[in-house]
């Protein structure tokens, strides 16, 4: 059985593939003016932040530096930072 036109891996799969080298932005989490709305959680495509009481972080090992948490901030308490090797 061949997979569908368009499918690169299964749905839910990104904790099973890391990242690896060729991001270029990574999220910083600035722990200043957040409101612990989850906002941030309940918009990351690959299920990788994490945290509570205003404390949230991203887990590097599987983030693909998409930014979506950064843009939907409503405090922009997220900055995206160039990745550095």
């Amino acid at each position: 059985m061949s997979k569908p036109v368009g499918i690169v891996t299964k749905p839910g799969s990104s904790k099973a593939n890391k990242t690896g080298s060729w991001r270029t932005t990574r999220p910083v989490f600035l722990h200043k003016d957040c409101n612990d709305c989850r906002i941030c959680v309940m918009v990351c495509p690959d299920g990788v932040i994490f945290g509570s009481d205003s404390s949230y972080d991203a887990d590097l090992d599987y983030c693909k530096g998409c930014g979506i948490c950064a843009r939907e901030c409503p405090k922009e308490d997220i900055e995206m930072v160039l990745e550095v090797k």
